[in-house]
């Protein structure tokens, strides 16, 4: 009896064991199935916002542009008033500053810069004169010197980049003593040609000899790329005072505003060290020494640089590059509209009060 009973229980463990085994897969079976599903509903939710989010802004982006040009508009709109003062400053409403007694009893008195509303919109403006920089077309060689000693470039990376820009920028293929013509260039991998017309874009001269085997002197973001010598070992970036990005733009006047440039930009001019420079700034920016607030005191016209300590023997130099009046702004629109953002840039050529143009007008 005990025996047959032994048999029995032998008999039934296998299958039960077998259906508790196949219970388990079953489970682990289901398990898996509502992970993948879940993972697909996540990714089909995850899906459909963003294909809202596409939608939204494509039913916002007519909305965009009109909000971008309403503020490029706008801008427009209160350079035209800041024409009433005889010069351009960091302190008028235009640059951010307070603004002047014109001004705050006047039509921009309650203007602002920031959370302007169009329509159900709203955009925030930038705006910069480029006068604050140096016209990289126009700079003549003592400029271009210059600039290479007060970014603080050697006397012969110094002279082959100044050089070479005047080569870049001229009509002809001849290349100056330091400088490079198309000949250069196509030598290089990948070849390429000497531009020999103005430049459109300050990056243009990361393709400029001298530049391009150093762009730290361009600007600071190349400072952590690793270059390497014919013999494959790193080659340390050069420090630099100043960058060239800082210091050109490709588009102005060709006057360096004394009352926009900082200190670098400033010392650009031929006769201002950086002493004189640092007095420019004393000056202007009024008692408090800051830029921008309501104490400052811009200069009213390029004679009064005399008062910065300017060289008696430069000064007749000083009215052909300097200026208190900026004529060349760019125009940095952020627009919103819902949930939708986009930012315009404009550049806008102001002859007078009633001539402001838009010289090129684009999304980023």
């Amino acid at each position: 009896m005990n025996i047959r009973i032994q048999h029995d229980n032998q008999s039934h463990t296998p299958g039960a064991a077998r259906g508790q085994s196949q219970g388990g897969i079953a489970l682990v079976v289901v398990m898996i199935a509502v992970f993948v599903l879940s993972v697909l509903a996540g990714a089909f939710a995850y899906s459909m916002k963003v294909e809202t989010k596409l939608a939204m802004n494509a039913n916002h982006q007519s909305d965009l542009d009109w909000i971008g040009r309403s503020g490029v508009e706008y801008a427009r709109w209160m350079l035209a008033l800041e024409m009433r003062s005889p010069y351009d400053s960091l302190n008028q409403k235009w640059a951010g500053g307070p603004g002047g007694s014109f001004e705050t009893n006047g039509a921009l008195a309650d203007a602002t810069l920031s959370d302007i509303q169009v329509g159900d919109g709203t955009c925030s403006i930038k705006i910069i004169d480029l006068e604050r920089k140096v016209n990289v077309n126009t700079a003549d060689p003592a400029t271009l010197d210059q600039i290479m000693r007060v970014v603080g470039a050697d006397a012969t990376e110094g002279s082959v980049i100044a050089d070479s820009i005047r080569d870049w920028v001229d009509s002809n293929d001849t290349p100056l003593v330091s400088g490079a013509e198309s000949d250069y260039y196509q030598g290089l991998t990948p070849a390429y040609y000497a531009k020999n017309g103005p430049i459109d874009d300050i990056s243009e001269l990361l393709l400029i000899r001298g530049i391009r085997d150093e762009p730290e002197i361009y600007s600071s973001d190349y400072m952590n790329n690793q270059r390497l010598d014919r013999f494959g070992n790193p080659i340390p970036p050069k420090q630099f005072a100043a960058h060239l990005v800082d210091i050109f733009t490709a588009i102005s006047t060709a006057r360096i505003n004394i009352n926009t440039a900082d200190r670098i930009v400033l010392q650009t001019i031929p006769g201002v060290d950086e002493a004189i420079a640092d007095q420019i700034i004393r000056i202007r920016s009024g008692p408090d020494g800051v830029d921008g607030t309501e104490d400052d005191t811009p200069f009213a016209n390029v004679g009064e640089l005399a008062s910065a300590g300017i060289p008696q023997q430069v000064a007749p130099q000083v009215n052909r590059y300097c200026t208190v009046r900026s004529g060349t702004f760019q125009v940095q629109v952020d627009a919103q509209i819902g949930g939708s953002k986009r930012t315009y840039i404009a550049i806008l050529g102001r002859n007078n009060q009633r001539d402001i143009q838009i010289l090129s007008f684009y999304p980023l």
